[in-house]
């Protein structure tokens, strides 16, 4: 195969994400939305809250993050934040499949998006610890313009939102948890 060849082979792969469907529905609640529409959400979020990133934060590689961050769900699957999994199980789904994606760029290539991928996973630079905060803001940014349909169905309390969101948002943009947590309390007490 030529490098063309290997290119657009991962490409036409890529396209696959547009049949992951995630737990979070679109904001008009009337289906699912699906990893890819959540990767080009996210990227988005990355362009218009990039006033809420750090000084060493670089949105252009957050953008490329978020662009790479869900690919390993054409072969893993989407794991809700809020369902009950293995994680290391998932962890080893999510590494084959990166082998296995990737690997079908020119090696160059197959390294350097890798590498980016790896770094969102690890959430230690600061560019990665931004992409990770609005990988965990937007889901319930979602769920409350929705009135909160996912979280329904995975019977969310605040309690849970904070335990398994707050973290990511607070350590890249804690500016967003005050927003987000002011508005999930909001809407949970509204439903008491």
């Amino acid at each position: 195969m030529t490098r063309l060849d290997q290119q657009v082979a991962f490409l036409v792969e890529a396209d696959r994400l547009k049949s992951v469907n995630r737990a979070a529905t679109l904001v008009d609640a009337s289906r699912h939305e699906n990893s890819a529409e959540h990767s080009w959400h996210l990227c988005l979020y990355a362009v218009v809250l990039a006033d809420q990133a750090g000084p060493d934060v670089d949105i252009g590689r957050v953008v490329k993050m978020l662009i790479l961050h869900d690919l390993v769900e054409i072969d893993a699957g989407d794991h809700p934040v809020f369902g009950d999994a293995d994680l290391d199980a998932i962890k080893a789904q999510e590494d084959a499949a990166a082998d296995r994606i990737f690997g079908l760029l020119p090696a160059d290539l197959r390294d350097e998006l890798r590498g980016v991928w790896e770094e969102f996973e690890a959430a230690l630079t600061p560019s990665a610890q931004f992409a990770k905060a609005l990988d965990r803001f937007q889901p319930p940014m979602q769920n409350l313009a929705s009135g909160g349909v996912s979280w329904a169905a995975f019977n969310v309390t605040p309690e849970k939102i904070e335990a398994r969101v707050a973290p990511s948002i607070m350590r890249g943009a804690p500016a967003l948890w005050d927003y987000a947590r002011a508005r999930i309390d909001a809407f949970f007490n509204g439903r008491t």
